[in-house]
């Protein structure tokens, strides 16, 4: 692990969604940070020496799902399409990324995907660890808390020099391609950030310990705030989201620019996608 001295920094941007607003100061303690996103074979070693078994692999509870018609209620996850969208695909999961055909055969250096918060936290637990607060992955990917506006620096995102795994071409249409990766890639495969992180740009999104909630910045705590006690979206007012950080390979210039370090996604704790990951941190002692 990477060991991230604490400081105090400029959280979040002017040049992105209104939930990355107000622009407030915060501070955090020292901690250690993994230095890429948790992969298929640390997952693995995890799931086989635990039996753990996945949100995406266990039998949807009827109770969690009313008016749906139990023999509907397959296990799976949600699968991008290119030129379609989203959809839910029965069989989805961690060993199988887009459905029961597919596999993670050969790919034990590619980020863990379709794991939801939940299986998150078990594999940190497991592994001595923990989930990132907002501030402490931003902080991190800011190396430290430099005012850039990417992981990289100030320089916009390069197609011919690619400086992440993100989308490439007219979004959600077609995807050129032309950082030689259409969906996931290594880990690794893209140059590291100044203090030596990968992909925290890109890749994947990755799952941090905070509940969402679209103003909480306005009344954040100065110093390692936790994030807020429960969840509000407004698009979804009835399911609780947490953090998820960093942008993914689906992620492009002209839409979201969910790649910059101050972006905010969110999803239910319950929910397993395709471009969802996740790394781990460890509190450093004083």
């Amino acid at each position: 692990m990477i060991l991230i001295k604490g400081g105090t920094f400029k959280m979040g941007s002017e040049n992105g969604l209104s939930d990355e607003l107000p622009i407030h100061t915060v501070s955090v303690n020292s901690f250690y940070i993994d230095p890429h996103e948790v992969t298929n074979g640390q997952f693995a070693k995890f799931a086989s020496a635990t039996h753990y078994v996945t949100t995406a692999e266990r039998q949807p509870d009827p109770k969690d799902f009313p008016g749906v018609d139990p023999k509907d209620l397959k296990p799976g996850a949600g699968i991008f399409v290119e030129g379609k969208g989203w959809t839910y695909m029965p069989g989805a999961n961690w060993q199988h990324p887009y459905g029961p055909d597919t596999s993670i055969e050969g790919k034990d250096e590619y980020p863990v995907v379709q794991v939801s918060w939940d299986d998150a936290v078990a594999y940190a637990k497991w592994a001595g660890k923990r989930l990132p607060t907002e501030a402490e992955w931003e902080y991190a990917a800011r190396s430290e808390g430099k005012p850039s506006e990417y992981v990289w620096g100030d320089k916009d995102y390069d197609d011919k020099k690619p400086q992440a795994n993100i989308w490439q071409g007219q979004f959600p249409e077609k995807n050129d391609d032309s950082d030689g990766y259409k969906e996931t890639a290594p880990v690794e495969s893209f140059p590291p950030s100044p203090i030596g992180l990968y992909d925290m740009a890109g890749n994947v999104w990755e799952w941090t310990s905070d509940w969402y909630q679209p103003d909480y910045y306005k009344r954040s705590p100065k110093d390692n705030p936790q994030g807020p006690k429960s969840s509000t979206d407004p698009d979804e007012p009835n399911i609780p989201k947490r953090v998820m950080r960093g942008g993914s390979f689906l992620c492009a210039p002209d839409c979201c620019r969910g790649y910059r370090p101050s972006a905010r996604m969110k999803s239910s704790p319950d929910t397993g996608l395709c471009h969802v990951g996740f790394r781990c941190v460890k509190s450093a002692n004083p």
